[in-house]
């Protein structure tokens, strides 16, 4: 997993958390505890395998302990449609980022790993940024990329990557059918978030998913 850009202080003044290595990467004690709390009613996974790339997302909203919405869609294409995005979070923040993160994208003319790369700068550094509950995966034919509410910008080695409360178990089943079965990407995605489904009850089975 490539580490592309990650957290410090934003200000560089705040000297009283260290920062510390976990799951292979370098992050704040502020942030782990800030993203902790965010991020636990969702799954949007991204498979890149055999030269095709796939986002899905499930499609359940969930208030407190009550399901409020079963077909919402947390994917979307981008850039004339060469990129595609899914968030994990508040979807009022997740909106905020995408219009973010769609104007990097014209300024840069589709560079996917730089527009990453400086939305990334601008999520650590602006105060309003920062207050944002979001992830954000977003991939091209060539690369995908997480962004994190800490500032964190990482690239999988493997191409799998998901986000959410069901994120652990969609990428250890997509992990499993990419490397042990003959499925393509899509329905690696498919069969993989419905293993998610199984185990999170804020992850149902309505799907969208986006492909490339």
């Amino acid at each position: 997993m490539r580490l592309l850009w990650v957290t410090g202080s934003p200000t560089g003044k705040d000297s009283r958390v260290a920062p510390r290595r976990v799951a292979g990467r370098w992050t704040s004690g502020v942030g782990r505890r800030h993203t902790a709390r965010m991020f636990h009613a969702t799954t949007i996974l991204a498979v890149r395998h055999n030269d095709q790339t796939v986002l899905a997302g499930d499609g359940q909203v969930t208030l407190g302990s009550t399901v409020v919405k079963q077909g919402a869609r947390k994917i979307r294409r981008l850039y004339k449609d060469t990129i595609i995005a899914g968030f994990a979070g508040s979807a009022a923040d997740s909106f905020a980022l995408f219009a973010r993160f769609e104007s990097k994208l014209e300024e840069y003319r589709g560079n996917l790993e730089r527009s990453a790369v400086e939305l990334a700068k601008d999520w650590r550094s602006d105060r309003v940024l920062r207050r944002l509950e979001a992830m954000l995966l977003v991939s091209d034919r060539r690369s995908t990329f997480l962004l994190s509410g800490t500032g964190d910008l990482i690239e999988p080695d493997d191409g799998i990557v998901a986000v959410g409360s069901g994120g652990p178990f969609a990428t250890a089943a997509a992990r499993a059918l990419a490397r042990h079965s003959p499925l393509d990407a899509r329905h690696i995605a498919e069969e993989a978030m419905s293993i998610a489904a199984d185990i999170c009850i804020y992850t149902n089975r309505n799907l969208t998913i986006e492909e490339l």
